[in-house]
């Protein structure tokens, strides 16, 4: 979830997670990723947060790379620009 560290994109990753998705938090504000993720196991979710600046596409690839490390695959990609 690109924008999950705060706002609408850290209630998304929320609800994805209580539903039993794993979630990977990716945010410029890398700390308020890692943050946000850090809530949502403490609640018995499975989540990670990772930096990702959405304009530069190595940065994506990093993500994505990481997502697939983490949990061996990438089933939903959600960006939020707001």
């Amino acid at each position: 979830m690109t924008g999950g560290a705060s706002g609408i994109g850290l209630s998304i990753s929320k609800l994805m997670a209580k539903e039993g998705a794993k979630v990977v938090i990716a945010d410029f504000n890398e700390a308020g990723a890692k943050e946000a993720a850090e809530k949502i196991n403490k609640q018995g979710g499975e989540a990670a947060g990772v930096f990702l600046d959405a304009g530069q596409a190595d940065s994506i690839q990093a993500a994505v790379d990481f997502t697939i490390e983490q949990y061996g695959t990438l089933r939903y990609l959600l960006i939020m620009w707001v």
